[in-house]
C-alpha cells in the first residue's frame, strides 16, 4: 500500500473490543472542515437562543467509552451559541477563522489555534461578529449535565 494513502474508517481493522464494544475509527478530513463519515447536525435540536451554528460529533456519538467527547462546531458570520451555564467544563480550540467568547461579562477574541478553558458554572457563549466562518474543536466530559439557558443582558453582536 502507498505510504501516503489515507485510510478511511472502513479500512481500519474493525474488530470490536468484546468488553467495551469499541472499534477503531478514522475520519478523513475532507479539506472543507468536514470529515468523511461524520454527519453535520444542527447545534441543538431545538431552541431560539442560538443561530447560524452547526455541530459535528467526531468522538462520543458512536458508543466510544472515552471519558470525553470531541466535537467540531462552526459558526457562520453573525451566528452565536446559547448563553448558558452548566457544571461541566469545556476546552475550545479555534481552527478556522476568528470568533469571540463571552465569559460572564467579559468578551475575548479567539484566533487560530487559541485555546480557551471554560470552567464549570461559567456563563458563556461563543459568537462570530466577523465576515468569515468561525470553527472550533470543543472537548467536553462524556458524562455531563444539561445546560441551563441564561438571559443575555449584553448585545454581544456589537462587541467586536
Amino acid at each position: 500500500m502507498n505510504k501516503d494513502k489515507r485510510l478511511s474508517s472502513c479500512e481500519i481493522p474493525a474488530k470490536k473490543n468484546k468488553k467495551t464494544g469499541n472499534t477503531n475509527r478514522h475520519y478523513s478530513h475532507q479539506g472543507d472542515f468536514t470529515w468523511k463519515g461524520v454527519k453535520i447536525n444542527r447545534y441543538k435540536p431545538e431552541g431560539d437562543d442560538w443561530a447560524g451554528i452547526t455541530r459535528q460529533a467526531l468522538i462520543g456519538a458512536s458508543g466510544e467509552t472515552a471519558k470525553f467527547h470531541l466535537r467540531y462546531f462552526e459558526i457562520e458570520p453573525g451566528g452565536y451559541s446559547s448563553f448558558e451555564t452548566h457544571k461541566h467544563e469545556h476546552v475550545v480550540i479555534s481552527i478556522r477563522g476568528e470568533g469571540k467568547a463571552q465569559l460572564n461579562k467579559k468578551h475575548i477574541g479567539i484566533g487560530f489555534l487559541d485555546v480557551i478553558y471554560i470552567k464549570p458554572d461559567t456563563p458563556h457563549r461563543l459568537y462570530n461578529p466577523y465576515k468569515e466562518p468561525f470553527g472550533f474543536i470543543c472537548i467536553v466530559n462524556a458524562k455531563r449535565d444539561r445546560p441551563k439557558p441564561l438571559k443575555n443582558k449584553v448585545d454581544f453582536k456589537q462587541k467586536t
